[in-house]
Protein backbone atom coordinates (compact mmCIF):
# COMPACT_ATOMS: atom_id res chain seq x y z
CA UNK A 1 0.00 0.00 0.00
CA UNK A 2 1.17 3.52 -0.69
CA UNK A 3 0.19 6.97 0.51
CA UNK A 4 0.06 9.27 -2.49
CA UNK A 5 0.05 12.09 -3.13
CA UNK A 6 2.40 13.20 -0.37
CA UNK A 7 2.04 16.51 1.51
CA UNK A 8 3.65 18.34 -1.43
CA UNK A 9 1.24 16.82 -3.94
CA UNK A 10 3.84 14.46 -5.43
CA UNK A 11 3.21 10.89 -6.57
CA UNK A 12 6.51 9.15 -5.81
CA UNK A 13 9.96 10.16 -6.96
CA UNK A 14 8.87 10.83 -10.56
CA UNK A 15 5.46 12.30 -9.83
CA UNK A 16 4.57 15.88 -9.25
CA UNK A 17 2.05 18.61 -9.62
CA UNK A 18 1.14 18.96 -13.27
CA UNK A 19 0.04 22.55 -13.77
CA UNK A 20 1.36 25.79 -15.15
CA UNK A 21 3.89 27.37 -12.82
CA UNK A 22 1.88 30.59 -12.79
CA UNK A 23 -1.10 28.75 -11.23
CA UNK A 24 0.79 27.30 -8.26
CA UNK A 25 0.39 30.36 -5.95
CA UNK A 26 -3.38 30.46 -6.59
CA UNK A 27 -3.75 26.70 -6.01
CA UNK A 28 -1.69 26.94 -2.82
CA UNK A 29 -3.97 29.75 -1.59
CA UNK A 30 -7.01 27.64 -2.44
CA UNK A 31 -5.52 24.69 -0.52
CA UNK A 32 -4.74 26.88 2.49
CA UNK A 33 -8.24 28.35 2.62
CA UNK A 34 -9.87 24.94 2.11
CA UNK A 35 -7.90 23.49 5.03
CA UNK A 36 -8.95 26.51 7.10
CA UNK A 37 -12.69 26.22 6.38
CA UNK A 38 -13.32 22.54 5.57
CA UNK A 39 -14.78 21.77 9.02
CA UNK A 40 -16.87 24.96 9.24
CA UNK A 41 -20.62 24.11 9.19
CA UNK A 42 -21.48 27.16 7.04
CA UNK A 43 -18.82 26.20 4.49
CA UNK A 44 -20.06 22.60 4.42
CA UNK A 45 -23.64 23.75 3.86
CA UNK A 46 -22.68 26.11 1.04
CA UNK A 47 -20.44 23.47 -0.55
CA UNK A 48 -23.24 20.88 -0.41
CA UNK A 49 -25.61 23.40 -2.03
CA UNK A 50 -23.14 24.09 -4.85
CA UNK A 51 -22.62 20.37 -5.44
CA UNK A 52 -26.36 19.77 -5.61
CA UNK A 53 -27.19 22.68 -7.89
CA UNK A 54 -24.10 22.92 -10.08
CA UNK A 55 -22.19 19.63 -10.06
CA UNK A 56 -24.20 16.94 -8.34
CA UNK A 57 -26.39 14.37 -9.98
CA UNK A 58 -29.26 14.20 -10.31
CA UNK A 59 -29.45 17.90 -10.95
CA UNK A 60 -32.75 19.65 -10.32
CA UNK A 61 -34.86 21.21 -13.03
CA UNK A 62 -36.26 24.73 -12.78
CA UNK A 63 -39.71 25.81 -13.95
CA UNK A 64 -39.19 28.99 -16.00
CA UNK A 65 -42.57 30.45 -15.11
CA UNK A 66 -42.21 33.87 -16.76
CA UNK A 67 -40.69 32.38 -19.92
CA UNK A 68 -43.54 29.86 -20.04
CA UNK A 69 -46.10 32.65 -19.71
CA UNK A 70 -44.43 34.79 -22.36
CA UNK A 71 -44.48 31.89 -24.84
CA UNK A 72 -48.22 31.45 -24.58
CA UNK A 73 -48.62 28.52 -22.24
CA UNK A 74 -45.93 25.99 -23.08
CA UNK A 75 -44.45 24.94 -19.73
CA UNK A 76 -40.67 25.41 -19.97
CA UNK A 77 -38.32 23.66 -17.59
CA UNK A 78 -34.57 24.24 -17.56
CA UNK A 79 -31.91 21.90 -16.29
CA UNK A 80 -28.57 23.35 -15.25
CA UNK A 81 -25.62 21.44 -16.59
CA UNK A 82 -22.36 23.17 -15.66
CA UNK A 83 -20.02 20.34 -14.78
CA UNK A 84 -17.13 19.39 -17.06
CA UNK A 85 -18.02 15.78 -16.33
CA UNK A 86 -21.66 16.10 -17.35
CA UNK A 87 -23.52 14.15 -20.00
CA UNK A 88 -24.09 17.16 -22.24
CA UNK A 89 -27.86 17.38 -21.59
CA UNK A 90 -28.57 21.05 -22.24
CA UNK A 91 -32.00 20.90 -23.79
CA UNK A 92 -35.09 22.48 -22.20
CA UNK A 93 -37.94 20.15 -21.38
CA UNK A 94 -41.25 21.37 -22.85
CA UNK A 95 -44.67 20.16 -21.80
CA UNK A 96 -47.68 21.47 -23.71
CA UNK A 97 -50.94 20.88 -21.91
Amino acid sequence: MYNYPDSSGHFGQFGGIYMAETLIPAVEELRTQYLRFRDDPAFKAEFAYELKHYVGRPSPIYHAKRLSESLGGAQIYLKRSASVSDDGARFPVCDRQ
